[in-house]
């Protein structure tokens, strides 16, 4: 599915970032005016809080217009968004596509001083949004900490719907993977260590790379996915259309509920072009977890939220991983909507961060110079 981003997303949290005062809120309505009885018990105080002050009092996601998100990015940008360009050590790199479009890489490498000179392990990173949204800017704050586990990050800012047909995002990813292994001297990095990972619909490409390397003969250190899609939820014509009960129990939830989920889908997956679309490309892209070869996949670090309509169908993938006989991390991080990774004031937040480092330390072999 995919997504699958969000009700706050990932690249808008709906104006959220915005001060009340600034952008001329609604007055703010009391928790169970705004929260369903069996949804509202299950969030963090932190989120719920963030919630009633902040985003319910800006117009619901599903209703801005995505020409006004296109003319106005920073209008809609999450709050961990940051222009990463200037940094110390991140550089932008240009990828060719399979079909010759190009593509912008940020890469973001290590502290020598710390981590020595080189070759590094590298991680590839997918940023969510639904097919539809995000840049180099939603998830830098992500890249800078985990190229802290002493490995160059290589963020993919792979093409959009609708102004691309979906499953160029899949290729542009690829090429992006086979381009850092070409680059491996010139990036100072060892190719024969290399992880990818993503939030979300970035997860979901990482799914299908997951299985697209192990079929090419190419080695991965792990998959590190967040709140992963692994169904074609965005092509659903009603939420009961899920088999998985947290679509059904949290399609009215505060972040990425149905409405949401169908915003995106009308952008990527629309039902009028999805025959044409299944044509263009194996069915299990759409679907990954009704992929048919289950052996031989990297480890997997599967993190999900609890209150999140893709908890289910992401755990339900790793499950599929370990009866083909992968080797599987699980963490459902408790109280969280599904972007909680793009709130800065959350605990979860920076519980997420440091899991990424260790879960890509241990993957590599990491360790800091004396």
């Amino acid at each position: 599915m995919a997504s699958l981003e969000s009700g706050i997303t990932v690249d808008e949290l709906s104006s959220s970032s915005d001060s009340p005062a600034e952008s001329d809120p609604q007055p703010a309505a009391p928790p169970e005016d705004l929260i369903e009885d069996h949804i509202r018990p299950k969030l963090d105080p932190e989120f719920l809080r963030y919630y009633v002050d902040v985003v319910a009092r800006q117009p619901p996601a599903h209703t801005i217009p995505l020409e006004d998100v296109r003319a106005n990015p920073d209008k809609y940008r999450s709050p961990i968004a940051v222009d990463s360009s200037h940094y110390e050590r991140v550089a932008d790199h240009i990828v060719s596509s399979q079909d010759g479009a190009n593509i912008t890489v940020r890469v973001y490498h290590p502290d020598p001083l710390r981590f020595g000179p080189g070759p590094y392990p590298v991680h590839m990173n997918h940023h969510g949004g639904g097919f539809v949204l995000g840049d180099l800017q939603s998830e830098a704050q992500i890249c800078l900490s985990m190229r802290e586990a002493g490995v160059v990050v290589v963020d993919v800012n792979y093409r959009h719907c609708p102004e691309t047909v979906w499953g160029k995002c899949i290729q542009d990813a690829w090429a992006a993977l086979n381009w850092v292994r070409d680059a491996s001297i010139k990036l100072k990095i060892n190719p024969t260590s290399v992880s990818i990972g993503g939030v979300s619909a970035g997860a979901h490409i990482s799914i299908v790379l997951q299985h697209m390397a192990r079929d090419a003969g190419i080695p991965l250190r792990l998959c590190l996915l967040s709140v992963p899609p692994a169904t074609d939820g965005l092509s659903y014509r009603f939420y009961i259309d899920s088999p998985f009960p947290s679509f059904h129990e949290f399609h009215r939830a505060p972040v990425l509920p149905w409405k949401r989920i169908q915003y995106f889908g009308k952008f990527s997956m629309p039902h009028d072009k999805m025959p044409e679309l299944r044509k263009l490309w194996p069915d299990w892209w759409f679907c990954p977890i009704r992929a048919t070869n289950w052996s031989g996949l990297c480890d997997t670090f599967i993190r999900t939220a609890e209150v999140d309509p893709l908890r289910d169908e992401g755990e339900a993938y790793g499950m599929k991983l370990v009866a083909g006989g992968t080797r599987v991390s699980f963490k459902r991080y408790l109280g969280c909507p599904h972007t909680f990774m793009y709130l800065p004031f959350m605990k979860q937040k920076d519980e997420y961060d440091r899991d990424a480092v260790d879960a890509l330390r241990r993957a590599h072999g990491v360790h800091e110079r004396e």
